[in-house]
């Protein structure tokens, strides 16, 4: 009897003492890790501040290659969410929601020196309140990286079982925030590190559009000369085929990027059409999207053969690409049609490269998928360059698109109703104004 009374006292006292343990023991938690990121801190701040990019840094994916997740909410900013599943015990199911992102993204500048994106945490970690804060924090002699310190924060109020639970904070949070840090830096990677925090890109609904094109290219020395002189060769050509095929030119001149290269720039130049469907040699053909060439090997041999045969250049019928063959230089084709990423640009034509590099970085950072091989970037001179003698009154508008696969309906900007710049208003707004755009280029200057 007494040994059963000595080990029921025993077990009240090791409860007393675990109780007692568990009372003093702190009734929340907290890690962070940081890591410098070679990075502008806006790009951080973008890809952090949505999920659309989260399956490919976070630590869930290197733990289960078959993991699904799903977004909801909104696409970006507080209210955005992400919530994953999987079979694998380890990873569970759960959900991040971006709770807050200080400042608002259109105060993330150059001149900003912190920022701060707070994610709410619905897991099966034990506690209360959980939540990572992403502290961001400008590095560099110019600013141009970022320090990134990551952490994690729980509250384990007065259940004990939570609080004995923080001796294990350093487990799975802790695995989850090193190796999801890692990976982001890595996804980073890809991405150009340019400021981009003066564009104010759109996404805009495009509709098929009936075109002519002539292919060309340029020595990237001859500069805006060369650039000029080509686009003017290709549109007489364009022209000339439209009044034969007996149609009107509809809109202004489009260029679609096909490389631009360090010593070389080529390019498709197409002007839009009035009809859909042309007669050539005789046959009336409905015009169709351009589609991207089938690599198969098989395929590609006999695209070969019919090649040798000069059957690929034969009027009426269709090049590799599907684009009506209208003669040895014209093609036709339907252009645009679904969304994509508008940035608009006020300068002359040497300012669009940089603003097509600054709207890849932008895509890259908000979780945007596209492909400029299958899908070019193209730019239209919406409004053209007034000069009166050698100077300029007004400069060109150029309108860049970058077509998307996989984008939200709006741009954050969009959806804040932040104006893109226009030579009709006096607005300081990038890529570039009117006022602050770089004077025509010479010959010898870098040309598109």
């Amino acid at each position: 009897m007494m040994r059963v009374l000595e080990f029921i006292v025993a077990l009240i006292i090791v409860a007393v003492a675990a109780v007692v343990v568990g009372v003093v023991m702190p009734s929340s938690g907290h890690i962070e890790r940081s890591l410098v990121i070679g990075k502008d801190m806006r790009q951080v701040y973008d890809v952090l501040n949505n999920f659309r990019r989260f399956p490919e840094y976070s630590e869930q994916r290197d733990a289960d290659r078959n993991i699904k997740f799903d977004f909801s909410g909104k696409a970006y900013g507080p209210g955005a969410e992400v919530s994953w599943s999987s079979n694998d015990g380890k990873v569970g199911s759960g959900k991040f929601t971006v709770a807050s992102a200080d400042p608002s993204f259109d105060k993330v500048d150059a001149t900003a020196k912190k920022s701060t994106v707070v994610w709410n945490v619905d897991n099966d970690w034990r506690g209360n309140d959980k939540h990572f804060t992403i502290d961001l924090e400008r590095n560099g002699s110019r600013g141009q990286l970022t320090k990134a310190t990551w952490s994690y924060d729980v509250d384990y109020g007065f259940n004990l079982i939570n609080r004995y639970s923080s001796l294990y904070i350093h487990g799975d949070p802790d695995v989850f925030v090193q190796a999801t840090l890692n990976n982001l830096q890595n996804v980073l990677a890809s991405v150009q590190n340019v400021d981009y925090t003066k564009l104010i890109p759109y996404i805009e609904q495009t509709q098929a559009t009936p075109v002519l094109m002539v292919s060309t290219s340029i020595e990237r020395k001859g500069g805006l000369e060369a650039l000029n002189d080509a686009t003017d060769k290709a549109v007489g050509e364009i022209q000339a085929a439209a009044k034969k095929l007996g149609v009107t030119t509809t809109g202004p001149r489009i260029i679609y990027t096909t490389n631009y290269g360090d010593q070389t720039y080529t390019f498709d130049v197409a002007v839009p059409i009035s009809a859909t469907s042309l007669s050539v040699a005789g046959q009336t053909v409905e015009l169709a999207v351009a589609k991207s060439p089938d690599l198969n090997p098989a395929a590609a041999s006999s695209s070969a053969d019919a090649a040798t045969a000069g059957g690929d250049n034969t009027p009426g019928g269709h090049d590799r690409f599907g684009r009506l063959i209208v003669d040895n230089d014209v093609r036709a084709f339907l252009a645009f049609g679904g969304p994509a990423l508008k940035a608009v640009w006020n300068g002359t034509a040497a300012g669009v490269p940089q603003t097509r590099d600054l709207m890849k970085a932008y895509a890259q950072t908000h979780g945007y998928k596209f492909d400029e091989v299958v899908n070019r970037f193209y730019d239209i001179e919406a409004k053209p360059e007034v000069k009166q003698g050698d100077e300029v009154k007004q400069y060109a508008e150029f309108d860049v698109y970058l077509p998307l696969s996989w984008a939200p309906d709006q741009t954050p900007e969009q959806a804040a109703g932040i104006k893109p710049p226009s030579l009709d208003d006096s607005s300081d707004q990038a890529p570039a104004s009117s006022s602050t755009a770089a004077a025509p280029a010479s010959a010898a200057s870098t040309g598109k």
